[in-house]
């Protein structure tokens, strides 16, 4: 299975990633400033001007503080819901190419077929997605999928359903939690909020969703992503999720460094 999926950068600073199908180039969370994104494209041979369009998850500013940026080109649409547009509309001065959808409802771009599903986190109507492109009996553009979900204190049922469906899941391991309970710059009540319901995903949580889909689902590829700076490192993650990188599970694991992004280091 090939596909065309970069995570552009990943963290509790930041995230962005970028999806190329047959007929589209989209932007999936526009985390860094405009000029940060631009460089990233540059680096895997893209600008903003071949960007087809952006899909936002909410509206934190580790995922939509781009869009600012990102808006200097009126023509780019932007997808979100109605409280996410409007709550990121209100912090700019130019007005934005929103294409407002509802939380829960599939709908068409261009090759990719597109569903969104509200996910539980402290924003005002936050989402995830998934992406299917390709067509089922084509050996040259094969029929994919991807599911984007970060962002989430836990995993309800119907998240559940949808990530299993993909072949290729991006999901967090935000905090190891003893990092976040010996950690000193973050006072009790964040980190209440970030093991809350509506916070953010444990390696523990996390590794107990990935072992329920592993040999159960059609994940193939999982990316492990926003992980803290702080509370979290790539080393802890891969031991943690060994058991789940071996030759008996049915699908590969990719942890993605928070503190490597995709624009070139001399251009920072």
């Amino acid at each position: 299975m090939s596909t065309d999926f970069q995570i552009l950068g990943s963290s509790s600073n930041g995230n962005c990633s970028l999806l190329r199908t047959g007929n589209s180039k989209i932007l999936i969370d526009a985390g860094f400033s405009g000029k940060r994104i631009g460089l990233m494209l540059e680096a895997v041979g893209e600008s903003i001007d071949t960007i087809d369009a952006v899909f936002l998850t909410h509206e934190h500013s580790d995922h939509a503080q781009g869009i600012r940026g990102l808006a200097r080109r009126a023509d780019l649409p932007v997808f979100a819901n109605r409280d996410t547009a409007d709550a990121v509309q209100t912090k700019l001065v130019k007005k934005v190419n929103w294409q407002v959808f509802q939380t829960g409802t599939a709908f068409k771009f261009r090759d990719i077929d597109v569903r969104s599903f509200a996910i539980p986190h402290d924003a005002y109507d936050p989402v995830g997605y998934t992406f299917h492109w390709g067509e089922e009996d084509d050996l040259i553009a094969p029929r994919q999928s991807l599911a984007w979900v970060t962002d989430l204190g836990y995993v309800p049922e119907h998240v559940k359903e949808h990530i299993s469906s993909v072949q290729i899941l991006v999901l967090e391991a935000n905090y190891d939690e003893m990092l976040l309970e010996s950690d000193e710059r973050r006072p009790w009540s964040t980190k209440q909020r970030i093991r809350g319901r509506h916070g953010h995903l444990s390696n523990d949580a996390c590794y107990e969703i990935l072992s329920g889909l592993n040999g159960s689902s059609q994940v193939r590829k999982v990316y492990l992503a926003h992980l803290s700076k702080d509370c979290n490192t790539v080393e802890l993650v891969q031991n943690k999720f060994a058991d789940l990188s071996g030759s008996a599970s049915t699908f590969t694991i990719n942890v993605v460094d928070p503190k490597i992004d995709a624009a070139p280091t001399a251009k920072r």
